[in-house]
């Protein structure tokens, strides 16, 4: 990543920063406020819950005796339970050997074995949380298409093509009903690529028929971020007609040249607001998950197409919006695990784990394009921090909950000695992943 191309002036850094902070902060604060509510429900005291690090800049007590602070750092923060020698929940021995067994049951290390191990699980499970949360609300925001599908407004496209109009319901094209999307989708498969194609609709309770622009025209719908499109300077609603100068009259055929340019550099002219603009890019090799499982590797210019119009929606019921919520999370998780795999083993370019800085140009290029574009990141984003949480590192939750677990099977916990260890060696691989991690942002393309 060229830095310097990426973050081109002084407001543009601020911008990324200050959405980095934002989607950060939000995600730390329910992480830890899942540690926090939880452990109070089990009896454990905390004592200070803080977002950022370093000296304090608001604070408050409540009623419970807990302090919530604000710190000048804002790239994470912490809970400090009773009976804690640091933010990281080090056993502060000599005021734990002190202490009343009535007050030693209100610690995080003298509480028993379930309130600890719920507690500690309580972050990663409140990210969850957040992304179905996130997911559902975008949902709901957006509706749910209503079938068969039904035109709400027309995309503007460089030609005013066929007779379509805002209402309008499809029944057919080209002679194949459309009376689902499901249907409509594979309509358009058997659809041959053509400036207009024949429609069938319902309009004011009668029949008509009518010509259209094809299904899906070379519409720039959205942007990957930090992407060779975004980079580039293409938005999204512009229309891209000719690649090279050769015409493009659908997003598929956009698709066929760019995977099949090998990434050499593509000249690509679109329409926006009435005016032909040119821009010159170059895919990029892309680690593209599969539905079955594995990755595929092509190459991309990090654009999705659209519909010529806009369908009409309409509110989804509460069990499916959360359905719907639930699933998202869960392929995040999933295609999450199979690119580490995958990386490992060597299937597909270390690359794809990006550090600090990729995440923050993410961020920024996320809330570009939109507050619901960014509240839909940091669902992804609070997916990914609650998964990499429960990996069995020492100083992750995932590791603390491995050390329960050899104390519910030993019946003792890990003596101090092995802790210190073991959270050293956890502390090395942390340091050690950032590192790489942040290689990649400074060195991948």
């Amino acid at each position: 990543m060229d830095i310097v191309a990426s973050i081109p002036s002084f407001g543009n850094i601020l911008y990324t920063i200050g959405a980095f902070v934002v989607a950060l902060s939000v995600i730390v604060a329910v992480h830890e406020y899942g540690h926090y509510i939880i452990g109070r429900i089990s009896g454990i005291h905390a004592e200070v819950f803080s977002i950022g690090f370093g000296p304090v800049l608001f604070s408050r007590e409540d009623k419970w005796g807990t302090k919530w602070q604000i710190a000048a750092l804002p790239f994470g923060g912490y809970v400090k339970f009773l009976g804690d020698a640091n933010a990281a929940s080090d056993r502060a021995s000599e005021t734990l050997a002190d202490m009343e067994p009535e007050m030693l049951r209100h610690t995080m290390h003298g509480a028993p074995l379930w309130a600890r191990s719920a507690t500690v699980a309580a972050g990663p499970v409140f990210n969850f949380i957040l992304s179905i949360a996130v997911f559902t609300g975008v949902l709901f925001i957006r509706g749910e298409a209503i079938e068969p599908p039904t035109v709400s407004t027309l995309a503007q496209l460089p030609a005013e093509v066929g007779a379509l109009r805002p209402g309008d319901q499809i029944l057919a094209m080209n002679g194949i009903e459309t009376p689902d999307y499901a249907a409509f989708y594979d309509a358009v498969a058997a659809l041959p690529v053509a400036p207009s194609i024949d429609y069938s609709v319902l309009r004011d309770g009668a029949q008509a028929d009518v010509f259209g622009p094809y299904p899906f025209p070379p519409l720039i719908d959205a942007l990957q971020p930090g992407s060779a499109a975004m980079d580039a300077g293409l938005k999204v609603g512009d229309v891209v007609t000719s690649i090279d100068g050769t015409p493009i009259a659908a997003f598929s055929q956009l698709q066929e040249i760019v995977t099949g340019s090998d990434g050499r550099a593509l000249v690509v002219e679109v329409w926006r607001d009435g005016a032909p603009l040119e821009f010159t890019l170059s895919p990029r090799r892309v680690d593209l998950p599969l539905p079955e499982g594995g990755f595929e590797t092509r190459w991309l210019i990090g654009m999705t197409g659209g519909l010529f119009f806009e369908p009409a929606t309409q509110t989804p019921g509460v069990v499916s919006a959360l359905t719907y919520g639930a699933e998202q999370t869960v392929y995040i998780v999933r295609s999450s695990l199979s690119g580490l795999y995958n990386m490992l083993t060597g299937a597909i370019s270390s690359c794809n784990l990006r550090g600090p800085l990729g995440i923050a140009e993410t961020s920024g290029a996320a809330a570009s394009q939109g507050w619901i574009s960014f509240i839909w990141f940091i669902g992804v984003l609070s997916t990914a921090v609650g998964l990499l949480n429960l990996f069995p590192i020492p100083v992750l939750d995932g590791g603390h909950l491995v050390f329960h677990v050899f104390e519910a099977l030993s019946g003792r916990p890990p003596s101090d000695r092995a802790l210190r260890i073991l959270m050293t060696a956890g502390l090395s691989i942390m340091f050690a992943l950032m590192a790489f991690a942040l290689s990649n942002d400074l060195f991948c393309p």
